[in-house]
């Protein structure tokens, strides 16, 4: 099976592109889980939120994006379809206008993980990086540091698809192993979204294998699932094929006592090029 990762097309179970595993196996032993980060980089966490408060905030979101005009009117509103000529939305903020979204990503369950997690009183912030991303569209591959590095180090993203997310919509990619390319982490990864005017490394995936070793990994995604990884881990999307939006939304988790970078905390955060 081809899948379109960034700019290439890659044969899932190829020599560049294999599955990500599951560590449902291990949620209730937080050593395990902490050694599975260690190890691995990320966790995926099928059925993280639970499912129907997933769906109930996908659905405040179309109708969101339905009174912008952005979706086809002959269709369900669930299957969240493209109007013509509509294209990416990116709706990040502080979202208090979908609460039904911020119980899922602010609630006691997901607090309760992280601060277990990481043994103390977590935090998560007020910004959240919500995304219709539309046909044709991708997120080129990169370091989260590079956007939030102005706090503590020791933070972690949460991507979670708001709906079901196949192959052909675009979900998440991860570069295997890229948390410990020193190289990479010590040169692009010392790098600042404002101050350096960087984004994006690549598009093309093999580009970061060819130079620094690894290999993809992506799946198939289910309302309700997570992926959770640290500010050095690089990811890129799939590129979505369909003409049905794909929601995520990214989330940043750490502890309430670390240095917090500013842009991203308060009523109104203040964001990029603060």
């Amino acid at each position: 099976m081809l899948v379109k990762v960034g700019s290439r097309e890659l044969e899932l179970g190829g020599p560049h592109l294999t599955e990500l595993r599951s560590s449902n196996d291990i949620l209730h032993d937080v050593d395990a889980i902490r050694n599975r980060l260690q190890e691995d980089g990320y966790l995926l966490l099928r059925d993280f939120h639970k499912r129907e408060e997933v769906l109930s905030a996908r659905r405040r979101i179309l109708e969101k994006i339905d009174r912008m005009g952005k979706l086809n009117r002959d269709t369900l509103l669930e299957e969240g379809i493209m109007a013509d000529g509509s294209k990416s939305i990116f709706m990040g903020g502080t979202n208090e206008d979908l609460p039904e979204l911020l119980n899922v990503l602010n609630g006691e369950h997901v607090m309760r993980f992280f601060d277990g997690l990481m043994g103390e009183k977590t935090m998560t912030y007020h910004y959240k990086w919500l995304r219709a991303v539309g046909k044709g569209d991708f997120t080129g591959a990169h370091y989260d540091i590079i956007y939030m590095g102005r706090g503590t180090h020791n933070l972690y993203t949460v991507w979670s698809p708001i709906g079901d997310v196949n192959y052909a919509m675009g979900g998440l990619a991860l570069c295997l192993n890229s948390h410990n390319f020193e190289e990479l982490k010590a040169t692009y990864g010392k790098k600042d979204s404002d101050r350096d005017g960087v984004g994006h490394y690549t598009d093309d995936p093999l580009v970061i294998t060819e130079k620094f070793g690894g290999k993809w990994a992506t799946t198939e995604f289910r309302a309700g699932d997570v992926l959770i990884f640290g500010m050095f881990l690089m990811h890129c999307s799939l590129e979505n094929t369909t003409n049905h939006y794909r929601l995520s939304v990214d989330t940043r988790y750490q502890s309430a006592s670390d240095k917090i970078d500013e842009r991203w905390i308060g009523k109104k955060p203040k964001g990029h090029f603060a």
